[in-house]
């Protein structure tokens, strides 16, 4: 069954934006009558039918609501350092909303080389990957961050930082973190966080962790990360 999603969804019907209705009634050919689900980012997934075929205003018939649908019971916001190719960085926002992130927060740090990104094309992204896995919460997208700021941040949950640097002492997440711990974890760029970098997250209760013997592409670490938590809270 297809996923549509509407933020602000309410009542006992609804019209989808432009967007959507074209998507469901000129691309997938729907007709009224049709069941179809529809997800409004905030948690809730809404059943229902299509009362007006229309492809500008799609009109749904809700007729079940199911609050808080596949809810985790932790929370985990990556904090990882964009990327010179873009859709490396895009990527991982795809396959870290399908597997389950609640924040993403673009961590400028000292090696990082590409310190914008786009903020549409990604929350585009967020949006598709969140319809394609079922999920029924949006994941955040916070605005680019310096190292410095987010380290001093008020986070919720277990604080970790994963680094490459071999000379200063690291464990594998699973002996530092519990499931149903939420969780913050740092990601740095091409070139690895800084000496200082580290040394600072430490100060600020960051713990340090690796990944594994491998030394991952900061994409491939953030989905790793990302992974790691999901597995454990199996």
């Amino acid at each position: 069954m297809q996923i549509f999603y509407a933020p602000g969804i309410s009542g006992n019907s609804w019209v989808l934006d432009e967007k959507e209705s074209k998507h469901c009634i000129r691309v997938l050919r729907m007709k009224k009558g049709t069941p179809v689900k529809v997800i409004d980012g905030k948690g809730n997934l809404f059943e229902g039918v299509i009362s007006r075929a229309d492809q500008k205003k799609c009109k749904i018939a809700i007729d079940n609501i199911i609050r808080e649908f596949e809810k985790r019971n932790y929370l985990l916001h990556i904090a990882i350092s964009p990327l010179k190719n873009p859709e490396r960085f895009e990527w991982f926002v795809e396959k870290s909303v399908e597997i389950g992130i609640d924040e993403i927060t673009p961590l400028i740090c000292k090696n990082t080389e590409k310190q914008r990104i786009k903020p549409e094309r990604i929350n585009n992204i967020i949006i598709s990957a969140m319809k394609q896995s079922l999920k029924a919460g949006k994941t955040i997208l916070n605005e680019p961050t310096s190292f410095e700021d987010f380290i001093k941040k008020d986070l919720e949950g277990i604080k970790l930082i994963s680094h490459c640097n071999s000379a200063g002492e690291r464990t594998k997440i699973d002996t530092v973190y519990s499931r149903g711990d939420n969780a913050v974890i740092l990601i740095g760029p091409e070139g690895d966080f800084s000496d200082n970098e580290i040394t600072a997250a430490i100060k600020n209760n960051f713990r340090p962790v690796h990944l594994g013997k491998s030394r991952l592409r900061t994409e491939t670490a953030g989905i790793t990360a990302c992974y790691s938590i999901y597995f454990l809270n199996q």
